[in-house]
């Protein structure tokens, strides 16, 4: 098989990517190693910044988010009993909206089938060859049977785990992580949410978040060991352990019920650079990971697809290399900012063994300074609603 690009990995990236480039004429093929039907049933996080938003609608894919998606002008921070609000719409003049990465998923996949776009599901033993040659090619098995794709360019986009970033020679990446010493469990509750927008708490007891799906459907959160698992957790402790993070007021008004999905995620920063080698481009999880405090990490890959789409279309359209060559280094710029973004704002918000008492007395410190002082809300109002590409 023949193509222009191949693009590995059919997760909401990989997807954006390959109907940006429809919409160029720019031909694409999908690799994906699981069931359609296993990437839809993934729970991530569902808040877009307008960057992404943007994007979904270049790429002819934004009328269901348009029409169930809730613009989100503030969210609340809470520590203690004490809460206030951050407005995005007073400070920065851009919303968030809150639409399920499994709903933005969802959407490409309909878009891609709709233009006819090859998807291949189920793939095995991927294989990328010849990544710093001028004709890279892609070999992989599909029920047992051998496959490959000789391809101008290869889009990685298949996640920390995936192939592609592995394929870059040791020699030629450097790796940079932080691994926090906590993880976060979610639950899913057909119940509806505590408050219209997001309320980020600190607690002596963890971090809590209160998010939302829908009017009928809230996503919360409660910092956890990194060995505890699911099943340690019954429905009544954890919503007991929620409430205890919360302001009293907040509390009392939590509507609970039956979990629905229950799950553990850990928490880690984690960068690849470069995120280009040859005709090999990292996207997303492939090249880097946030904490899911603040919700950066569908954003931060989506500003990965933005630079890399420019650069391609650039190239089949004028025949210019300048945006190709530089896909990593503008990439990167915007990925690092995202990272400090995160990395800031979890440390902000969450308690560990080893911190003193003056660690402790540092976050009110700075919770009371960014509740009281318009610059600094101004400065979390732009990284959270999301940095220019």
């Amino acid at each position: 098989m023949r193509t222009q690009v191949a693009i590995i990995g059919g997760g909401p990236s990989g997807l954006l990517l390959a109907q940006l480039l429809h919409t160029r004429g720019i031909e694409s093929i999908v690799l994906e190693r699981r069931t359609k039907d296993h990437v839809l049933s993934r729970i991530r996080a569902g808040v877009l910044e307008q960057g992404l938003v943007r994007l979904m609608e270049e790429a002819g894919c934004a009328e269901r988010l348009h029409a169930e998606g809730f613009a989100h002008d503030g969210t609340l921070i809470a520590y203690g009993d004490e809460m206030f609000r951050i407005d995005f719409r007073d400070l920065t003049g851009t919303p968030v909206i809150v639409y399920g990465q499994t709903e933005v998923t969802r959407d490409l996949y309909a878009a891609r089938e709709a233009a006819g776009g090859q998807i291949a599901f189920e793939v095995d033993d991927v294989v990328i060859h010849g990544a710093d040659t001028e004709a890279p090619t892609v070999t992989y098995t599909q029920k047992g049977k051998a496959y490959r794709i000789e391809a101008a360019f290869i889009a990685g986009c298949d996640g920390f785990h995936g192939v592609s970033r592995r394929s870059i020679p040791e020699a030629q990446r450097q790796e940079y992580e932080k691994v926090y010493p906590y993880g976060w469990l979610g639950v899913l509750s057909e119940t509806p949410p505590v408050n219209d927008e997001l309320i980020y708490a600190n607690s002596h007891r963890g971090f809590a978040l209160c998010s939302m799906r829908n009017e009928n459907l809230s996503r919360y959160y409660v910092q956890c060991a990194l060995s505890d698992s699911p099943e340690d957790w019954t429905d009544a402790a954890f919503w007991a352990e929620l409430k205890a993070r919360l302001p009293s007021e907040t509390a009392q008004a939590l509507v609970t019920g039956p979990a629905i999905e229950k799950s553990i995620a850990p928490l880690r920063s984690f960068v690849c650079e470069p995120m280009r080698w040859g005709r090999l481009f990292l996207c997303g999880d492939a090249a880097h990971i946030v904490p899911p405090t603040g919700a950066k990490g569908l954003n931060t890959a989506a500003s990965d697809v933005h630079y890399l789409f420019e650069a391609l279309a650039q190239f089949y359209a004028t025949g210019e290399t300048e945006g190709i060559e530089g896909y990593s280094a503008r990439a990167l710029a915007r990925v690092w900012k995202a990272e400090r973004f995160s990395w800031w704002f979890s440390s902000l918000m969450h308690r560990t063994a080893d911190q003193s008492e003056f660690d402790h007395k540092m976050q009110i410190a700075e919770l009371n300074f960014l509740r009281a002082n318009r610059a600094a809300q101004m400065a979390m109002a732009q990284n959270y609603v999301g940095l220019p590409y």
